[in-house]
């Protein structure tokens, strides 16, 4: 496992958590679940192996591995009584580009489960979507939506204006969701929550890398 971890620095130039070992089986999670696993335990709770993989949406092998992951960076520390986040894992998720927020907007993605991921400053990263919404699926979720701020106008590119065509709903994403000036927000569609997380996470890593 140790061979194929990059350091946190190469993860914050990349945005690549995980290279996939090319021969024997794949791993059964991917570089979302290792950003979901840092983001629950941000709350500060003291957390069990087996519910950190419930919230995450992997199996106790794969959060097994994880957590090994993130034991090895100090970004987390493990105990009988639990998990919990270091200091050095908090500082890294404020170094990721990306902000996960709550938002349901009816009708926007497949699926009976939405997630939001803010990617500050990302709106150049997005021509129409359509890679987005590729990663999204690759992951296993419904797909995604993709909505940007240029010129202070909330847009779905690539030229879709939001705030003209339905003002009502794009108050409540800006409410919702604080997307300011050049942010891009993803939302990703799920039959769960959790596929609808890998969704977001997922597209938008593929942003940023």
């Amino acid at each position: 496992m140790a061979s194929k971890l990059k350091s946190p620095y190469w993860v914050l130039r990349s945005m690549k958590i995980i290279d996939e070992p090319q021969f024997g089986p794949m791993f059964r999670f991917n570089d979302a679940n290792v950003y979901w696993a840092l983001h629950v335990l941000s709350s500060g709770r003291r957390i069990g192996r087996k519910r950190l993989a419930e919230e995450v949406g992997v199996g106790e092998g794969s959060m097994r591995r994880i957590i090994e992951t993130l034991k090895l960076w100090e970004f987390i520390d493990v105990k009988q009584t639990g998990i919990t986040i270091t200091k050095a894992g908090l500082n890294f998720l404020t170094q990721v580009p990306i902000r996960p927020v709550d938002v349901f907007i009816e009708g926007s993605v497949v699926g009976s489960y939405q997630q939001g991921v803010v990617v500050l400053g990302g709106a150049d990263m997005v021509n129409n979507g359509m890679e987005q919404r590729d990663a999204s699926i690759k992951v296993g979720g419904e797909g995604c939506t993709t909505l940007v701020i240029r010129d202070g106008a909330l847009m779905i590119p690539p030229d879709w204006n939001l705030d003209e065509k339905m003002p009502e709903v794009a108050y409540k994403i800006r409410k919702d969701t604080g997307l300011t000036q050049d942010d891009a927000l993803i939302i990703g569609g799920g039959d769960t929550r959790e596929s609808a997380v890998e969704a977001a996470v997922s597209a938008a890593f593929s942003m940023i890398r």
